[in-house]
């Protein structure tokens, strides 16, 4: 069991609920800041993973930029203190209102992904009498060798530009006024666990900035994504994720040219482990073959194992019987709404409180009322 959880707090709280340990976050964000800041590297935060306001406030007082991927949050960003000109905008379809709020606000960078959208930046940055500058997203075509709902960096992904499309999209460019080229930008997709993968990664970089050379192009910035995963089996021993080695293999692989910034967007690794899901258990169930616990919590609260098959430990917090396998399901009217199959937890009776870990990332930030339930709430670890 946690020790970062206060049980006796919680029991009084209405679940199901998030509980969000701001000191690990606040540890987790140092940790992050510390090393990229060895090599001069730029983070922008993956607003995706956890748009809490509380959470935004902390991360942009602790020197992060924002890598967004609608108008919404980027406007959510800038309320909550990140600055502007430190706002990635990344996303296949952005609408003309999404572009013209980012135009307004004066973005560091639109992360392009195809002629279309280049084009139509182009017009609507004229039209204002603005500049934007850009990135193009490249398709590394770089397995991930993660879910195939998070890779997003092989050609049979929607996001980004293919290698064979580099020359049309460089004689565009050249020719439209109101762009400016300062970036390219890659994501190869998420909960990368093998760190070869990001070696890979930069030798590919280092082959696409070369081509790009040959176009006379050379960019003062380049954006590397994120995707560095989390260990969901062991939250308390691995707290905090390898910022140290993950930057090292970029320092080490990469060849920037002289002076160029990279920057990265990291959402996970920095918001994941500081957030649990609590909730209660409604209903033991005892069948021939298995005992399900039911509890308050569903897949509309969170829904990574059912959309991803995604791990999460799952804890008892009020119970200290030897354990015993359930299967771990919420009260929502699809079998898929299931936490876990055969999960291993202290033995389980009706009223215990189960805290499922590692939540903090696409856990409160994609809840839903399906079935009209209401929105689970956020409570925070400095304020109960």
């Amino acid at each position: 069991m946690s020790n970062q959880i206060p049980v006796e707090k919680l029991k009084k709280i209405q679940t199901p609920f998030y509980f969000y340990d701001i000191e690990l976050l606040k540890k987790t964000a140092q940790a992050a800041i510390i090393e990229a800041e060895k090599f001069g590297y730029e983070i922008h935060y993956a607003i995706k993973a956890n748009s809490n306001r509380k959470i935004l406030q902390i991360l942009s007082e602790a020197g992060f930029g924002a890598d967004c991927v609608s108008a919404n949050e980027i406007v959510r960003a800038v309320e909550c203190g990140f600055n502007p000109k430190h706002i990635a905008y990344a996303g296949v379809g952005k609408t003309d209102r999404e572009i013209n709020t980012a135009l307004d606000l004066e973005i560091f960078t639109f992360n392009c992904e195809s002629l279309p959208e280049i084009e139509n930046i182009n017009i609507l940055a004229a039209r204002k009498n603005k500049i934007a500058d850009m990135a193009i997203r490249i398709n590394p075509n770089v397995d991930a060798h993660t879910h195939e709902y998070v890779t997003t960096g092989m050609e049979e992904n929607k996001f980004g530009i293919s290698e064979w499309q580099f020359s049309e999209i460089v004689e565009k460019i050249k020719s439209l006024t109101s762009i400016n080229l300062i970036s390219l930008h890659f994501h190869i997709g998420s909960q990368i666990e093998d760190m070869k993968v990001f070696e890979t990664l930069c030798k590919r970089v280092n082959e696409i900035q070369k081509t790009f050379e040959l176009f006379g192009i050379k960019l003062p910035h380049l954006n590397i994504g994120g995707g560095l995963g989390i260990d969901y089996k062991n939250p308390d021993s691995s707290s905090v994720a390898d910022f140290k080695s993950y930057f090292e293999i970029f320092n080490k692989n990469l060849n920037l040219y002289s002076g160029q910034k990279l920057h990265f967007e990291l959402g996970r690794s920095i918001v994941a482990q500081c957030g649990s899901l609590i909730t209660q258990v409604v209903y033991v169930k005892n069948g021939r073959q298995k005992s399900f616990v039911i509890t308050d919590g569903g897949m509309n609260d969170l829904i990574r194992p059912a959309l991803y098959h995604a791990y999460h430990k799952i804890e008892n917090l009020t119970s200290a019987k030897a354990e015993k396998s359930y299967d771990i399901v919420g009260p929502i009217c699809e079998s898929s709404d299931c936490f876990a199959k055969n999960e291993m937890i202290n033995e389980t009776q009706r009223g215990d409180i189960l805290a499922i870990r590692s939540a903090g990332a696409y856990g409160e930030v994609m809840a839903s009322q399906y079935n009209l339930r209401e929105l689970p709430k956020a409570y925070y670890s400095d304020e109960i």
